[in-house]
């Protein structure tokens, strides 16, 4: 509509053969004969407009092309000016007018829907979580502002939105680094080879969960981890105090999508990939304690019929690894959960799970006998995902500590009316 306006402000828009013949008549204008650039009237024959056919001036070789205007002639062959009066000028200014008009109103109503003022300073950094490389351009950094959604009954976030926070940042790594075709981290080497990028061991230590409304800076590498492995580590901060609250190292191995078995690293992947590898030591000690196999005749707790849904896949058609956690703490018993939380975990992934599993979870009270240093507060739990019919899933250690009380400051500051 306003573009309408305005050009219909500038250009003359062809109006209806009716209304040309009767403005015609008003000005005493008949037919126009093209081929002699005559115009006679066909009726008094008292008015005529003649053209003159001049050669175009020119100006430094250039000829300069004007438009003809029209020279009406009176009875007595005076020439006079086509007449301008102000009601015929006023319809095409007023109508450049509204349009101005219209397009700045439209301006502030945009402005004004964008202008937010957030209240607190920490919400401008990184407002859009886009993420930037730093550190000769080997370390990825992105923050993350925690939702609403994304807390849980004791009003701190949630160890899924930890490693959800995780899985970004090294997708997102590997985007800004331009090698992200097709799949989860998959370059174009990968993509050639149909390989992808498993998980096959994760460690994660939280000393504290950030709360609602906080904002957290989480940075992400990778390194090399033997023959045919890579290592990737996570530092998660308070982006405001820049406290570590979280501490987590993986390691990944290649896999082929079409058979599903696990492949060794190309030359050309290598190739693509060791330029970003820094060489550091895990942020997390690696815990060599083995990872002990439940059975029915060790296990104290056992939820059975667990089935993945549609929204648990992944791009990479299997069970995300973040779901993995959720399950096994269907089988954790409730008081735990109500009086402690979660410090560490360690997972290592045996097999990948599909859309049409059926899993069982199993959990057991950790034994201290192997000379463990746990502290006495703490409790540690054993667990195990299985297939209904037998494999392992997953094999799993937790420990818990008992929750601060809120009086330590450690609880999200939520006024208990708010919905």
């Amino acid at each position: 509509m306003v573009a309408t306006a305005a050009t219909s402000a500038f250009f003359p828009v062809t109006s209806s053969p009716d209304s040309s013949d009767s403005k015609k008549k008003k000005l005493g204008i008949g037919s126009i004969n093209l081929g002699s650039i005559m115009s006679k009237s066909s009726s008094s024959g008292t008015l005529q407009v003649k053209a003159n056919a001049q050669a175009p001036p020119k100006i430094n070789g250039t000829k300069v092309v004007t438009p003809p205007v029209d020279v009406f002639k009176n009875e007595d062959g005076v020439s006079s000016p086509p007449p301008r009066t102000f009601i015929n000028q006023l319809p095409d200014w007023s109508m450049l007018l509204a349009a101005i008009t219209t397009v700045f109103l439209a301006a502030e109503k945009q402005w004004m829907m964008l202008d937010w003022k957030p209240k607190r300073p920490d919400m401008l950094i990184d407002p859009f979580g886009i993420g930037r490389i730093v550190q000769d351009g080997l370390v990825f950094r992105q923050n993350f502002s925690i939702r609403s959604y994304e807390i849980g009954a004791d009003r701190t976030a949630s160890i899924e939105t930890v490693m959800n926070h995780l899985q970004e940042t090294a997708l997102n790594h590997v985007r800004s680094a331009g090698m992200l075709v097709d799949g989860f981290g998959s370059t174009p080497e990968m993509c050639k080879k149909n390989l992808i990028w498993v998980v096959t061991r994760m460690q994660v230590v939280v000393d504290r969960y950030p709360t609602w409304g906080d904002v957290v800076q989480v940075d992400t590498w990778v390194s090399a981890s033997g023959k045919n492995c890579m290592r990737r580590d996570w530092i998660i901060r308070h982006s405001k105090t820049g406290e570590i609250l979280t501490r987590a190292s993986s390691i990944w191995v290649m896999m082929n999508k079409l058979t599903r078995r696990l492949s060794k690293i190309p030359e050309e992947v290598r190739g693509e990939i060791e330029p970003y590898f820094m060489n550091t030591d895990p942020v997390v000690a690696e815990d060599s304690r083995k990872l002990v196999k439940l059975d029915d005749n060790c296990a104290e707790y056992v939820r059975k019929g667990l089935t993945p849904r549609w929204n648990d896949l992944d791009v990479n058609q299997h069970v995300n690894n973040v779901k993995y956690i959720g399950w096994i703490l269907e089988s954790t018993p409730l008081p735990i959960l109500e009086s402690h939380e979660l410090s560490s975990v360690t997972l290592e992934y045996r097999r990948e799970c599909g859309r049409d599993s059926v899993l069982q979870s199993l959990s057991a009270v950790s034994d201290h006998g192997d000379g463990n240093s746990v502290s006495l507060n703490e409790t540690e739990y054993q667990h195990l995902l299985r297939l209904e019919e037998g494999s392992e899933v997953l094999r799993g250690r937790t420990q818990w500590r008992p929750k601060k009380s809120e009086s330590s400051g450690n609880a999200a500051q939520i006024p208990p009316e708010s919905a």
